[in-house]
């Protein structure tokens, strides 16, 4: 069915009939229930605290399992909120976090695996490119440093494209 199909289908309804249908949506689908429950009630910090719990426990898990160290599990979050129409502050906050905490573990244990590099280098142009899209970028910059510093201190074997990616979104500002 077309957006437009789908305009003209809902016009012809009574307002009893649309609230029927919102209902039921409600009631079927949870993304539509949870949306409906964002919109009423953000809890933005809640959302915040959560998705730094899940994105820690990838690396530091609260009970003895091994660490699962996956990068997905906070786009999937990132990806939902978006979706949401979280606060960019909050996404952006998520997203540094991410980064952080993964050098926290880093510091503790290295990854021999390339590919964790590579997908925390993509991660890191992401939040360059959201902050500087959002007009945040002064609330992470000091931030945004520490994480070179970081990965420079950590030898991180894509160190130098963490400074480049820097130096390239300072230019630009």
């Amino acid at each position: 069915m077309s957006k437009r199909a789908l305009k003209e289908y809902l016009g012809e309804l009574t307002k009893k009939q649309l609230q029927e249908q919102v209902i039921d949506l409600y009631n079927r689908f949870k993304p539509v229930k949870t949306y409906y429950n964002f919109v009423f009630n953000p809890k933005e910090e809640k959302l915040l605290d959560d998705a730094k719990f899940k994105i820690g426990k990838e690396y530091f898990p609260v009970n003895t399992r091994k660490p699962k160290t996956r990068r997905s599990v906070a786009q999937k979050i990132i990806k939902h909120y978006l979706q949401l129409g979280v606060d960019a502050f909050v996404i952006a906050e998520i997203m540094v976090y991410n980064i952080e905490i993964a050098q926290q573990y880093t510091q503790e244990k290295y990854i021999k695996q390339d590919a964790f590099y590579a997908s925390m280098f993509k991660s890191f142009n992401e939040l360059l490119g959201f902050v500087k899209v959002h007009g945040i970028e002064n609330d992470f910059i000091p931030r945004i440093k520490k994480i070179v510093a970081t990965a420079e201190s950590q030898d991180w074997i894509n160190s130098i494209g963490f400074e480049d990616a820097l130096d390239q979104f300072n230019e630009e500002r």
